[in-house]
């Protein structure tokens, strides 16, 4: 009988890595940090420490904490709540990150970004949609064989993907051109950089991530033969850091290359426009081409990823409905339909939940991290319930315009801006959830009975 490991070799800890950045790093991860860097321009530095907090330290503590607490997925994490709330909140976090915004958009960024500046205006609608049904078919095809996904994004795709993206820094940076091509050109970056930068990580979804991706890592591990729960444990966190560590310095290198562009070119209306003027300037027309292939490889083996942990996941959580490979056909099949929506609307209805959502899970996270010391079913749901009161204001001001005035968000967004510590800011939940943690120590002292 073959013996389990203790420990993972250095260059199985490698693979390990390089699978768990490839499923963090999507188009995304490349164009935010670039046009924070053209926004915040010589207030980079503030900025993109602010960003690699949300976008790099937040997913790092998601894999420490899951690492940790020998949780497996977000419903065992989420169940010291309570069962019901894990229900929700697995199924909307999965769905966020999952077929209804970060999956479509995926496929909607690489094709804007590499591919729709080549192609005649009037047929935009049409080749999208024909991008997009190849794309999710490749998708498809290995989300189908989950057992290869360490192979497929681990040892092939993402070392592909970062011999590309090399390709376009080192040829940056050795132009001559200064690292800092500008002043701020957006106010917030000239007044708060820090805050917003920490905002802005926001939309990397990687927190959220972090927390559906640990059930991938985990079996990866297993399959290499790490069965003991702490070694699996210490080789996930050991992993994680590894992993993280570069994708921070990936952040930093993109936001100087946002920065370093404002020398000889306006600030884009967006990273992925950023990107493709960038790369024309350095690179012509193989340029395009080149920035083409980074961003379909990077998107591909995210969605895989993505749709492979939603597949798992959602066939644990409804074992009666349908079997994983149903799910995962549907998973891609409705991020398919979402994709051809366009960009902009993906974007706009995925900013108010990620509102709603982000403060829900860093309060998962920081109150996991903290278990040694916090043995108390009832500080997890104060803490839960006043971040949630508090977020609902943070997700009514991030609202489309359209369901704002629908809903009279004013109204809301008004009392919050009175009663509220930081909503301004964008971090409204902030002094609910310390409030909701102080209240749940004073209840659980008037019953010191352990709760679960």
């Amino acid at each position: 009988m073959k013996q389990p490991k203790l420990t993972l070799s250095f260059r199985e800890t490698l693979v390990v890595a390089s699978l768990l950045f490839g499923l963090f790093f999507g188009a995304g991860n490349v164009i935010f940090p670039v046009s924070l860097g053209q926004a915040a321009g010589g207030s980079v530095w503030p900025a993109i420490l602010g960003f690699n907090i949300t976008a790099v330290g937040l997913p790092l503590l998601a894999v420490i904490s899951m690492g940790l607490s020998q949780s497996e997925s977000v419903i065992d994490m989420s169940q010291k709540i309570s069962k019901g709330y894990s229900y929700f909140f697995t199924v909307a976090l999965y769905l966020t990150i999952g077929p209804f915004f970060a999956t479509p958009r995926l496929a909607t960024v690489s094709y804007e970004v590499g591919l729709s500046t080549l192609i005649p205006q009037e047929f935009n609608t049409l080749s999208l949609f024909i991008y997009s049904l190849i794309f999710y078919s490749i998708v498809l095809y290995f989300s189908l064989r989950p057992s290869g996904i360490l192979d497929w994004i681990g040892r092939y795709l993402n070392p592909l993907f970062l011999v590309l993206l090399t390709i376009i820094l080192i040829r940056a940076f050795t132009s001559g051109d200064p690292l800092i091509g500008g002043a701020a050109s957006v106010e917030t970056y000239q007044t708060v950089p820090f805050s917003t930068g920490l905002l802005e990580g926001y939309n990397t979804m990687d927190g959220l991530a972090g927390l559906a991706f640990g059930i991938i890592i985990i079996k990866s591990i297993r399959q290499i033969g790490v069965t003991e729960p702490t070694r699996l444990a210490s080789e996930t966190v050991k992993s994680g850091i590894f992993s993280l560590a570069v994708m921070a310095l990936i952040y930093l290198c993109l936001a100087l290359l946002g920065t370093q562009s404002l020398n000889f070119a306006e600030v884009a209306p967006n990273g992925g426009v950023a990107m493709s003027i960038i790369t024309q300037h350095y690179f012509g027309l193989f340029g395009q081409i080149l920035l083409a292939g980074v961003m379909a490889v990077a998107c591909l083996k995210t969605a895989i990823g993505l749709v492979v942990a939603l597949a798992e996941t959602f066939a644990d959580l409804f074992p009666s409905f349908v079997t994983q490979r149903v799910w995962t056909i549907i998973a891609t099949l409705m991020a398919f339909l979402v994709a051809n929506i366009g960009l902009d609307l993906i974007i706009s209805y995925s900013t108010p939940v990620l509102m709603l959502l982000y403060p829900l899970a860093i309060t998962l996270i920081l109150l996991h991290l903290l278990e040694p010391v916090i043995k108390s079913q009832t500080i997890y749901r104060s803490v839960t319930f006043f971040t949630l009161l508090a977020a609902l204001f943070d997700m009514a001001a991030a609202l489309p315009q359209p369901l704002y005035q629908w809903f009279q968000a004013d109204m809301f967004v008004n009392f919050a801006n009175s009663f509220l510590p930081f909503f301004s800011i964008g971090f409204g939940w902030v002094v609910p959830a310390l409030i909701g943690f102080i209240v749940g120590l004073i209840l659980t002292k008037m019953q010191p009975q352990p709760n679960y």
